[in-house]
């Protein structure tokens, strides 16, 4: 006990020596005011982040807008990339169809005219009625598919899958310029979701219930646009980033768009309607003619050896029938139009594209010139510049056209040239 009693008090006296050693001094009180940050609205953030030294008002409304605006035209951008590429693949497809179908339905109507002739060489037995069954037998395959590729013209569908990828390749480099050019708005948005929605009716993907109608009663233009209203809009929209005195028009421009118009309507719409109901009557005459010719080369094989009126029918009308399947699938209605690295369209297509082209830009200019606020359209000069690039002229030659227009409707003659140099 008391060697512990010795031992606190040195650890008492010890701690004392320490707390004596290292004083601790109090501090004099200062008072401090701590300034208060100031708080900022939004729009005085926006102002700040901006860079602006002075309270310049930001509508955060039309802000958000605009953010919303942007975001939708981005992914309607990828939706019409997507197009391309589908449309792209599947015109493809449909052309390499075309050439299997072609050739396939070729080989096997060659092959039965062969047989047919080897057997009205041959005499009586078995391998008579082997050849005369095989030939019968390819015969009827033959007429089958035939039937059955005239029906979907795989040559058309591929030609609709090419003119709507060139379309939507269109529409992509349209949404790029309005989102480089100016701050886009739901009514951009609107146009752009109303014209994807019309290149999708004028070309549509599946066969089974919405494939178009390859023998009309009559030829019509393709449409690939929307209605007049939204194109008006569309020119008002585009407008606003051309302004200037008059905005670009003239009286004179705009007679000179009449002229031009007159063109379009007496020549080029006109001719390539024409030529559309054209191909369409030959197109059918050939549709009807190579299943038909197939059909009477299978009844006439199966009469092979009981005289030779019967050989000579079945192989005369099957060399036919290849014959006229070759020029309406191959050689397309006997009119060959290469474009996308040479591969061969149809004609009565490239007709029906081609007049609604002329259709579009007859609409286009007619649209242009009923809008009365000269503030809404779309700049005269940068207008005229387009239709001439679309016609293949310079612009002096645009004005010499419109020049002609108006002197052969003055006179009461005929114009003696098309308005497009292109096509």
């Amino acid at each position: 006990m008391a060697s512990l009693q010795a031992s606190s008090l040195i650890l008492s006296s010890s701690s004392n020596k320490i707390s004596a050693a290292i004083p601790v001094p109090k501090l004099p009180r200062v008072p401090m005011s701590v300034p208060k940050m100031p708080t900022r609205t939004v729009v005085e953030e926006l102002n700040m982040r901006a860079g602006f030294i002075k309270k310049v008002p930001i509508d955060v409304e039309s802000y958000n807008s605009t953010s919303i605006a942007n975001t939708q035209l981005y992914a309607l951008l990828e939706a019409v990339a997507d197009r391309v590429e589908m449309h792209n693949n599947i015109g493809k497809q449909r052309d390499n169809w075309n050439t299997l179908l072609l050739n396939s339905i070729n080989m096997i109507t060659l092959t039965a005219a062969t047989l047919t002739g080897v057997g009205a060489f041959g005499g009586a037995g078995m391998p008579l009625l082997a050849l005369k069954l095989s030939s019968a037998l390819l015969y009827s395959a033959a007429t089958g598919l035939l039937l059955i590729m005239n029906k979907i013209q795989p040559s058309q569908l591929a030609e609709e899958q090419r003119n709507a990828t060139r379309l939507f390749k269109q529409l992509q480099s349209q949404i790029e310029t309005i989102l480089t050019l100016g701050t886009p708005t739901q009514e951009d948005v609107k146009i752009v979701m109303e014209m994807v929605l019309a290149l999708d009716k004028a070309f549509p993907l599946p066969l089974l219930g919405a494939m178009l109608e390859k023998f009309p009663s009559k030829f019509e233009p393709a449409v690939w646009w929307p209605s007049k209203q939204s194109q008006n809009k569309t020119k008002a929209q585009e407008g606003k980033f051309h302004k200037m005195a008059k905005n670009g028009w003239s009286e004179e421009l705009e007679v000179e768009m009449r002229d031009i118009m007159e063109v379009v309507k007496r020549k080029d719409i006109k001719d390539y309607a024409r030529l559309g109901n054209l191909m369409l009557k030959i197109n059918k005459i050939l549709a009807i003619s190579g299943p038909l010719l197939t059909g009477i080369a299978a009844i006439g094989s199966t009469f092979v050896g009981n005289g030779s009126w019967a050989a000579i029918i079945a192989v005369a009308a099957g060399a036919l029938g290849s014959a006229v399947n070759a020029f309406e699938h191959g050689g397309q209605v006997g009119m060959v139009f290469e474009i996308h690295g040479g591969q061969v369209g149809m004609v009565f297509e490239m007709y029906r594209n081609n007049a609604g082209f002329f259709r579009l830009l007859e609409e286009s200019i007619e649209g242009t010139l009923e809008e009365k606020d000269l503030e809404k359209r779309e700049n005269g000069e940068l207008f005229e510049m387009k239709l001439a690039l679309k016609f293949g002229r310079s612009l002096s030659q645009l004005k010499e056209l419109a020049r002609k227009s108006a002197y052969s409707r003055r006179e009461g003659t005929s114009i003696d040239e098309f308005a497009s140099k292109l096509f």
